[in-house]
């Protein structure tokens, strides 16, 4: 037996919460400390989830039974935690999106090839039918890809942004309902069928007040093999629908709802194709279509024991951060298409 790995968690909003019972969850990590700018709020927090108050990134750092360090912060303030961290050894679960620049995410990136272990946090990519459409996709069952589609239309009351000071901004959120929200939609779909090389998009703020990013955007992608698609998102559609991707080619159709499976149909049927279709009793992983707060916790749970397992073993993590790197790129190809009203390359494309 080992002794748990040593977890701190840096910033205190909502999403800290469903970090701080992921590392309580999983047997192979325990939370040692969490840092947050608010010191009161920071007391709050770790009176409520039974670790102590740092008084900074230094004391994570300086701390040897911490090892691994969940970043919470605002998306534009990700940078600023995760690179100390990193360059000192430490391992970096980050929140989505990596940053909100390319600029910013490279600094990471660099600061990982340094020092630490840095790992993404999209666990949509975790659920049992994201990775049966990855399966599929890798088999070749699609034939030639054709209209390969992201939808998130959910909906943010005007309370989401009026609770603080950095939601829907450009400089902390990033933008608004693609960059915060999409972007798990955004990463989903370039995981399973790869980065798009071109956008054109339109977006706007339809719904919401005195928010400075947008509520809606949509997007019209092409692939380097030449198929199409479509990503829409949006805080602004009442009352919010589930997260859709749809995979479709010259040999088969799948359409994904949230993490289940409700359409499978190809023109070369397999063996276990119908099992596909029905759903099984474990956890699921989704949430968040009209209210952050009621987004399952189980996808994190994996991540972080994934995370521990990986420092005990010495391997990479379930999602390296190079990876989360590519979904800020494309979504800064859509945001640079619907301001200049042009097609745009999307960088790292291929």
């Amino acid at each position: 037996m080992h002794d748990p790995i040593g977890f701190a968690i840096v910033g205190t909003g909502m999403i800290a919460d469903i970090h701080a019972e992921a590392i309580r969850q999983s047997p192979d990590a325990r939370l040692c400390a969490v840092y947050s700018r608010g010191v009161e709020k920071c007391r709050e927090f770790a009176l409520r989830q039974g670790c102590r108050a740092a008084a900074g990134i230094d004391e994570l750092i300086a701390d040897p039974e911490i090892r691994a360090v969940c970043v919470t912060t605002p998306s534009g303030a990700h940078a600023e935690a995760a690179v100390p961290l990193l360059e000192a050894g430490k391992a970096v679960l980050c929140e989505k999106p990596l940053e909100v620049s390319l600029d910013a995410a490279d600094r990471i990136l660099a600061a990982a090839k340094r020092g630490g272990v840095l790992a993404g946090v999209f666990q949509m990519r975790l659920g049992r039918g994201a990775r049966l459409l990855k399966a599929a996709v890798e088999a070749e069952r699609f034939g030639r890809l054709t209209l390969c589609s992201a939808y998130i239309k959910w909906w943010r009351a005007q309370e989401y942004y009026d609770s603080s000071g950095w939601k829907g901004t450009w400089k902390l959120d990033g933008g608004g309902a693609l960059m915060n929200q999409g972007i798990h939609a955004v990463d989903l779909l370039q995981w399973l069928v790869g980065l798009p090389h071109e956008v054109c998009a339109f977006y706007g703020t339809l719904a919401h007040t005195g928010i400075e990013a947008e509520d809606t955007v949509a997007a019209t992608l092409k692939f380097p093999n030449g198929a199409l698609g479509v990503i829409e998102a949006a805080t602004s559609c009442y009352p919010g629908s589930d997260l859709r991707l749809e995979i479709i080619g010259e040999r088969g159709t799948a359409v994904l709802v949230n993490d289940r499976i409700v359409r499978w149909e190809f023109a070369e049927p397999r063996p276990g194709d119908d099992e596909v279709l029905r759903q099984g009793d474990g956890p699921v992983i989704a949430g968040g279509t009209s209210d952050a707060k009621s987004m399952s916790g189980e996808g994190h749970r994996q991540l972080v024991h994934d995370l521990a397992q990986a420092l005990r073993e010495g391997r990479p993590p379930m999602i390296p951060g190079a990876e989360a790197r590519r979904s800020v790129a494309l979504v800064l190809a859509i945001y640079e298409a619907a301001r200049t009203g042009r097609s745009t390359r999307v960088n790292g494309a291929e």
